[in-house]
């Protein structure tokens, strides 16, 4: 995986654009750190900084292709493209010949060969420019599901883009302003495709390219759900989700560099880890590496609540003895969590106070040590959003709502810790008038449901789950996706996420939701495709989301955290805060109620003040 960056200007000559383009690039190491390149051309300057994964030695970028001493067309490329061995021998009968074993350079030959409807052959993770100097146009792809990132900054003659906002906003011409649309998507919990919060800037959508001319950008998407009729009875739907999860494990787990799984000790992956198991093992690579993420004391005083029953070490334990894996546990300690440096790289990672709390905490950490002994991990990630896992998929009050089921649901409130309050509740309120949080999740709503496919006649529960189902996976899963990706490439670990291969997406979302749940459970599917790897006890084990600490000390460092922001009269979050709330979150009696919250206004502050954000409301 990698970091991506680049400046089209058809008014400028960008050859002497290097210093800006260093600047655009650097902040993209942390993405890449095994390598950087910059390639200057009259009106394109291309970043990019490398996590070598595949060809070592032969995928260094910027990539180009020549020709009797004339470049034909230049990439600076993040991601990995899993069918490229395929697509390079069908190129390889056209007359193409290759100089490296990257799939980079198979990209680069796919568009020189099938245009810009090379999109639609490419299975993989990814997100890159192709700029062609004969044309003088630049091509931007993301891949289908959205789960390599990738931004862009119109500007009067060009465009600006990268990897990320950081990588956008280092360049002189872009400056971090934000109005109330922007705090409002912040705040919403909606993941609008396209929006990137920043005035002007925007996030390329799954399964879109952008064209950039002298005469403007056009956005086209190559790739979208589709409703189709699905006329396969439950024991073939079993079998075809388990070849189709045999062939994309498979493919995934091509690297060569080391690697690992997340192990969580539920089905999911569970699933993943046992899949990798079977295909490194008949490959004679195994035993396959297993990492799983821990508190310190967290399952000896483990406290069941009604979203996690069940504490994930001893499933994990058991799930690793059952395929031998070489497993182990990163314990993190409270003290380690409670860390502000810690929250602060999060929130730098992200760009946007958007997050998880302390979930997306323990994840950096997890990452962090992972990496220290692997380069890629695979991970269960998706499964939930495809195969109709989470609560509220079977809660009736929820799935029947006006509006974003997980919204109906409280998901934020519950994924982030104890506490049930609002996540705005310290937030000033006339404020809060003025973005209508209510409006704006709404207006996003039936957007959302506008792009909802459907067969002829569909109707009742099975048209409902299909629009839940889509809305899941058009912008639910987004916010997991991001988190994932920018969490794990804050220390330069590449994860993939074998569940959101695009054949399988497609095949299960136009499963009936009656076959989704055959069994009377959530993700029936999956549970049988893999029962047969799985010990029972991880089989049937009900879902926990990912762990959030239980330890009390945690909600005493952010109400102290939050005493210092309050006694801070220059903290640019001041202006945003409803003191009287504050006051009564500050008094010692009041638990750990606005935890989320708290966490929030704490990211805010930190984001206004690192990235000198301009809030425009």
């Amino acid at each position: 995986m990698c970091g991506i960056t680049g400046w089209i200007s058809y008014d400028q000559d960008l050859t002497t654009a290097r210093g800006t383009l260093e600047a655009m690039t650097r902040t993209m190491a942390c993405r890449g750190p095994d390598a950087g390149g910059i390639w200057l051309d009259t009106h394109a300057a291309l970043g990019h900084r490398r996590l070598a994964v595949i060809d070592i030695e032969g995928g260094k970028q910027p990539m180009l292709v020549e020709h009797d001493g004339r470049t034909l067309l230049a990439t600076t490329y993040s991601g990995e493209v899993y069918n490229y061995r395929e697509l390079r021998a069908e190129l390889q009968a056209h007359g193409h010949a290759f100089r490296t074993d990257s799939d980079t350079e198979v990209v680069l030959h796919a568009y020189l060969e099938w245009g810009e409807s090379f999109t639609e052959r490419l299975n993989g993770m990814y997100a890159f420019a192709l700029w062609d100097p004969r044309a003088e146009e630049l091509l931007l792809v993301r891949d289908r599901m959205g789960i390599k990132p990738l931004y862009y900054f119109p500007t009067a003659d060009g465009v600006i883009f990268g990897s990320e906002p950081k990588a956008v906003l280092a360049h002189p011409a872009v400056r971090p302003a934000v109005d109330a649309e922007g705090l409002a998507e912040i705040l919403a919990f909606t993941k609008t495709p396209g929006h990137a919060v920043y005035k002007g800037m925007y996030e390329l959508r799954p399964g879109h390219t952008a064209r950039v001319r002298r005469e403007g950008l056009t956005v086209r998407r190559y790739w979208g759900l589709e409703a189709r009729e699905h006329t396969d009875d439950v024991p073939t739907t079993v079998r075809h989700v388990r070849d189709l999860l045999d062939d994309i494990v498979a493919r995934q787990l091509v690297a060569d560099v080391p690697l690992c799984t997340l192990l969580s000790g539920g089905l999911d992956s569970s699933a993943i880890t046992a899949l990798a198991a079977k295909g490194l093992g008949e490959a004679g690579r195994g035993p396959v590496r297993s990492f799983s993420v821990d508190f310190a004391g967290y399952t000896e005083n483990f406290k069941a609540d009604d979203l996690r029953p069940t504490p994930d070490g001893p499933y994990a334990h058991a799930l690793a003895e059952h395929v031998a894996s070489d497993h182990t546990d990163i314990v993190l300690d409270t003290a380690t969590l409670m860390e502000r440096d810690h929250r602060d790289a999060v929130l730098t990672s992200r760009d946007l106070p958007i997050g998880f709390g302390d979930g997306d905490t323990s994840l950096y950490l997890l990452f962090k040590a992972i990496r220290e002994q692997s380069t890629v991990a695979l991970s269960g990630e998706s499964a939930d959003e495809i195969f109709g896992g989470y609560r509220w998929f079977h809660d009736p009050e929820a799935v029947h709502a006006d509006t974003f089921p997980w919204i109906a649901a409280g998901t934020f409130d519950r994924f982030s810790g104890e506490g049930s309050g609002s996540r705005t509740a310290l937030l000033d309120q006339g404020v809060l008038r003025k973005l209508d949080l209510p409006g704006y999740q709404d207006a996003r709503y039936r957007e959302a449901l506008a792009e909802v496919p459907a067969l002829p006649g569909e109707s009742g529960l099975e048209r409902r789950m299909r629009e839940v189902s889509h809305l899941h996976l058009t912008r639910f899963v987004q916010l997991l996706l991001d988190r994932k990706d920018r969490v794990s490439m804050a220390v330069g670990l590449e994860v993939r996420v074998p569940f959101c291969d695009h054949r399988l997406v497609e095949y299960v979302f136009n499963t009936p939701w009656a076959m989704k749940t055959f069994d009377g459970r959530e993700k029936s599917l999956l549970r049988a495709a893999t029962r047969d790897l799985l010990p029972a006890s991880v089989a049937d084990r009900v879902k926990s989301p990912y762990p959030s600490t239980q330890d009390p000390r945690y909600a005493e460092v952010l109400r102290a955290e939050l005493r210092r922001v309050v006694a801070d009269k220059d903290a640019p979050v001041q202006p945003l805060l409803d003191r009287a709330a504050v006051a009564g979150s500050l008094d010692e009696d009041a638990g750990d109620s606005f935890r989320s919250t708290t966490e929030l206004v704490l990211g805010l502050n930190t984001w206004l003040s690192a990235y000198g954000t301009a809030l425009e409301l």
